[in-house]
């Protein structure tokens, strides 16, 4: 998968993906990742990228032109036969979720439009923009770490960037629940110790005892994915063991 960054700031974009597992995934070719400074195509001899809005009020609006021009060299970089989409990060926009990245990881290229100041000139996301895409009920300085984000959790899903397909199904909202407390090395520090259930070697009550952990944990503090995902609560009540009724029959009383 190819994703493709629209931005003032691109040394952003590559600070935070340009390491860990998402680094990695880029220099092993599983992911691709090209980032347009919008300034560079601005016909402004300042090169300026934002104006005054039309109607009054406060901040500055990113202009068309350089953004047109920014899109056009990115067209240029994607094969026509492609399966593309282009997202404009905005807290308008539909909520990003895990099933949303699952979506997205179906696309051989993702195009992302990061906005600044008071954002870019409605025309824009009227001709260019597919979805207006939000990570969450609250306002950040510019589209460029929402746009990491998306990015990051989509990545994961591409095969070939974590080691298995096991690395993210069983993680928190993924598997459909949150996940279960983890430990490691040393058993004990500074008083606290390891559940001792996880040193068993029982494998069937391990399994167990992180499926109660789950589902304890998503019922305080997530009860709404509970209410999606009933199965998990029910899978941990007692099994009753039906049993046949006897068949009787009716003899005549003797006289």
């Amino acid at each position: 998968m190819k994703f493709h960054v629209m931005t003032l700031f691109p040394e952003l974009i590559e600070n935070v993906l340009g390491e860990s597992i998402i680094g990695r995934a880029r220099k092993d070719g599983y992911i691709s990742l090209e980032c347009y400074n919008i300034r560079d195509y601005s016909t402004d001899k300042h090169r300026k990228t934002d104006d005054t809005p039309f109607g009054g009020g406060m901040g500055m609006v990113m202009t068309c032109q350089p953004i047109f021009d920014c899109f056009d060299a990115v067209k240029k970089n994607i094969p026509d036969n492609a399966r593309t989409r282009v997202i404009y990060m905005s807290p308008k926009g539909r909520h990003f979720t895990h099933e949303v990245a699952r979506e997205f990881a179906e696309y051989d290229e993702l195009i992302f439009l990061c906005g600044h100041y008071e954002g870019v000139d409605q025309r824009v996301i009227d001709a260019i923009v597919d979805e207006e895409l939000s990570i969450g009920d609250y306002v950040v300085t510019g589209g460029e770490i929402p746009a990491c984000i998306v990015i990051d959790a989509t990545s994961r899903l591409i095969d070939g960037v974590l080691a298995s397909k096991e690395c993210y199904e069983d993680e928190s909202v993924a598997s459909g629940i949150l996940e279960y407390p983890q430990y490691t090395k040393p058993r004990s520090y500074n008083g606290m110790e390891v559940p001792e259930v996880l040193l068993s070697g029982d494998h069937k009550k391990i399994s167990r005892w992180r499926l109660e952990e789950s589902v304890k944990i998503t019922k305080e503090r997530r009860p709404d994915l509970l209410l999606l995902h009933p199965e998990f609560e029910e899978s941990l009540k007692p099994k009753v063991k039906k049993t046949r009724k006897r068949k009787v029959i009716d003899e005549p009383n003797e006289v």
